[in-house]
């Protein structure tokens, strides 16, 4: 008895037809009947009543079908779980990171999964949150950690590793610094320093705008955070941010929470549902190196 007989077998049974089970399974219809004839010849037992132009499970036939759908799914179940050992012994990840953020539990995340599956290729790519998503959802990019102004982006799983309300860094002396309560038209009064479009942080700074009809005159962008620092306490415009990116350089720029935007800056690892054993392995070991054990 072979895996391929019992595999027609299921098939001329719920297509209850030799023809359209032929054409499931691609081989000739010849093939399929030559095969469901020897296993009848195996069984001892005839299989199907071909007396109608509809193939008819007999009461043998019916004894057999659901053992047969049950040894298909064993032998499917053990190609699997070859499979997923063949994946972590010498697979491959491709794994993204938006620009200009070097986040150290990440870096920490891949170090432990290298030691754990030496034999898995690692790749880092670094781009911009909505390339890095949309090469997740094409299947380029395995897993992805983005700057998002949307916690379930359309399509993927996401995990949110940190959620901050933006705030405007600006140096000593500048209007802003004395003011206890700033707003978004506090903040788009004067010319803006912040992330290129592509970055989560930028997208929630321009849905914020586009909410309140507000057109921020953007002076520069710069992809990291140290640099829009550093244009911002030169006085090329007043920075964006976000509050822990702020309040890190706050020995050189005075730094307040936009009052009115209450939507924060997200930064997630994403991936696609339909993931495999190596995505679901190096996902352990980012929960852990980001929230704990």
């Amino acid at each position: 008895m072979e895996l391929r007989q019992l595999e027609y077998f299921v098939a001329v049974a719920e297509e209850r037809n030799f023809t359209r089970a032929a054409e499931r399974v691609h081989i000739s219809q010849s093939g399929v009947s030559a095969q469901i004839r020897r296993l009848e010849r195996e069984l001892g037992a005839v299989l199907f009543d071909r007396s109608e132009r509809t193939a008819t499970l007999t009461v043998a036939g019916k004894a057999a079908l659901e053992h047969a759908r049950a040894a298909l799914a064993a032998a499917g179940a053990v190609g699997q779980a070859v499979g997923e050992v063949t994946d972590l012994i010498r697979g491959r990840l491709t794994v993204g990171m938006v620009i200009g953020c070097t986040v150290t539990p990440l870096f920490d995340a891949l170090a432990a999964f290298h030691r754990a599956h030496p034999g898995v290729e690692l790749s880092l790519l670094e781009d911009h949150s909505d390339r890095l998503v949309e090469g997740v959802r094409a299947g380029t990019v395995d897993l992805a950690l983005v700057g998002t102004a949307n916690a379930n982006p359309d399509g993927l799983e996401a995990l949110t590793l940190v959620s901050e309300r933006l705030a405007v860094a600006v140096p000593a002396g500048h209007p802003l610094a004395g003011r206890r309560r700033v707003t978004l038209r506090d903040v788009t009064a004067h010319p803006v320093v912040c992330m290129p479009p592509g970055t989560g942080l930028r997208t929630a700074f321009d849905h914020a705008c586009a909410a309140r009809g507000l057109r921020p005159a953007i002076a520069l962008q710069a992809s990291a955070a140290d640099a829009v620092v550093a244009l911002a306490v030169r006085g090329l415009g007043v920075a964006v941010l976000s509050e822990s990116m702020a309040a890190s350089h706050r020995d050189r720029l005075t730094a307040r929470t936009i009052d009115d935007v209450e939507t924060p800056a997200l930064l997630s690892l994403v991936w696609r549902d339909a993931h495999g054993p190596a995505v679901r392995e190096l996902l352990v070991h980012a929960r852990r190196a980001f929230t704990g054990p």
